[in-house]
């Protein structure tokens, strides 16, 4: 039996993924998850679908107890811990930052009396606010951001000197532009952990994940991946809700895919102290999705497309995978449609309360939708 790994939220959907991943290749694997209400439903009982081999114990990466309890004889951490959701972030702004900022604080803290081999912070692709993009002399621009009164003329795209940019794949080499607190939070926990994995001797590596989708997703949760959203609404005979045009190119990766890139992260030495990301490298617009989306699980109905702005939102992102790959050995190995005909399956046997538009109505009563 190989080592003992922590997962830190780790009966959530990406978590338990890898949970299945590490116990594959012989890996004792124990979970730090608080079992919050939003994830997983009023019960707040142990999900079904996680791996009977896991270690489940129940608390929370705020407590420095718990913590300290859940990292006795471990040899790696995967801090996978916390809020998830770029509107519901800019609202919630104490919660946000309490689990995801002083939650990680925590667990540092922690880690320096009872140091590991190895720590896997999972970071985000909002980090970088909007994608890198190029303009018609091909020069690079770095810190793009939509003014607001192009916004309000739907206005959508990148613009500089009244020509639109064109999007192009983002390195990890782009600079982070945050644009909504839960960027900002995921940000301060990736540089929180590689900070002091450095001053600490601990190994350390981030990942950026791009849009992970799959099966165990939580479907009632309104602020979670937008496929999953889409799948509630779908499963309620309800539209998918579409901002601005949905034009909009996001990069959308198999969780069993980032589950396999996390593990090579922990074993691969040459991964400490970088940042990778973790996408497929392939763009879509948001408006295909939900159409493809629809047509696989077999609903004929058409996405609402709002013609509304989000506050926080971001035009276009996708991964430049090639670090991942030359680095890590990582390569995506499920296409896009075979990823999506699982979810419908898998789909077929879920309940799920659609909660999107009272999602929306918290966003619209404060002014974050234009």
């Amino acid at each position: 039996m190989k080592d003992k790994i922590l997962i830190t939220g780790g009966a959530g959907f990406i978590g338990s993924h890898l949970t299945d991943e590490l116990i594959s290749k012989g890996y004792q694997v124990r979970i730090l998850d608080n079992l919050s209400e939003q994830v997983h439903g009023i019960a707040g009982k142990r999900p079904d679908y996680l791996n009977p081999e896991a270690e489940l114990q129940i608390g929370d990466v705020r407590d420095k107890a718990a913590v300290t309890e859940a990292l006795k004889g471990v040899k790696a951490v995967f801090h996978f811990a916390a809020m998830v959701g770029v509107g519901q972030s800019m609202y919630e702004i104490r919660d946000y930052t309490e689990v995801n900022n002083i939650g990680t604080a925590t667990l540092l803290e922690a880690l320096i009396d009872h140091p590991v081999e190895k720590l896997i912070v999972a970071s985000s692709m909002s980090i970088y606010g909007e994608g890198l993009y190029k303009n018609a002399e091909g020069e690079y621009k770095m810190e793009c951001r939509r003014k607001f009164s192009s916004l309000k003329k739907h206005q959508w795209e990148m613009y500089e000197n009244g020509e639109v940019l064109e999007s192009v794949p983002t390195p990890e080499t782009k600079r982070p532009n945050l644009s909504s607190i839960y960027a900002l939070s995921k940000y301060d926990q990736e540089r929180l952990c590689l900070i002091t994995g450095e001053a600490y001797n601990i190994p350390t590596t981030a990942l950026r994940f791009f849009n992970v989708y799959g099966t165990r997703q939580a479907l009632s949760n309104p602020y979670t991946g937008v496929l999953a959203i889409f799948a509630a609404r779908l499963l309620n005979d309800n539209p998918p809700v579409i901002f601005e045009d949905g034009k909009q190119k996001r990069d959308f990766i198999h969780v069993k895919d980032v589950a396999r890139a996390c593990r090579l992260a922990m074993e691969v030495p040459e991964a400490n102290g970088e940042v990778f990301n973790i996408g497929s490298g392939n763009q879509y617009s948001i408006a295909y999705i939900a159409h493809k989306l629809a047509r696989v699980m077999k609903k004929d109905i058409t996405p609402e497309i709002t013609g509304k702005y989000r506050v926080g939102d971001i035009r276009h992102c996708y991964a430049d995978t090639a670090k991942a790959e030359k680095i890590l050995g990582f390569k995506p190995e499920i296409n896009f449609e075979e990823g999506l005909y699982e979810l419908s399956e898998w789909l077929k046997d879920q309940i799920a309360i659609d909660n999107a538009h009272k999602a929306s109505n918290e966003l619209s009563t404060r002014g974050l939708t234009v």
